[in-house]
């Protein structure tokens, strides 16, 4: 049976493993989050950084129950360069220890993953 008009065929739930990965970070002003997106995007670290609004975040930290309003940051870059990404995020960064964790990105619009590839793959201008 043909997809209809206008859709694509559905593609297997497990297709063909993409190198994208979103790095989530926490930062404590939004300032601070605007300058480590434009940086990582001036160097093609990232195609594309979401900042979120202003977060309440309760954490333990050296014995003791703590909070801290914090500025969330979505980064849509590729695997291979997660380390540098990683190096970016602890050079500026105000805290000893930073949240830094990756997502793998398993799937999504080929198009878009592709994209991805294509924003991070091109030389810094």
């Amino acid at each position: 049976m043909a997809p209809a008009a206008g859709k694509s065929p559905a593609r297997p739930k497990h297709s063909t493993p993409r190198s994208a990965i979103l790095v989530l970070t926490t930062v404590p002003e939004r300032a601070g989050a605007e300058a480590l997106a434009r940086e990582l995007l001036a160097a093609r670290l990232a195609a594309c950084i979401q900042i979120g609004g202003a977060v309440q975040s309760l954490y333990h930290w050296r014995g003791e129950i703590e909070t801290a309003s914090e500025i969330p940051v979505a980064i849509k870059t590729r695997g291979a360069l997660y380390a540098r990404v990683e190096a970016a995020i602890r050079e500026r960064h105000p805290y000893e220890l930073p949240e830094i964790v990756v997502v793998p990105i398993s799937d999504g619009l080929p198009a878009y993953i592709d994209w991805i590839s294509a924003e991070t793959a091109q030389p810094a201008r």
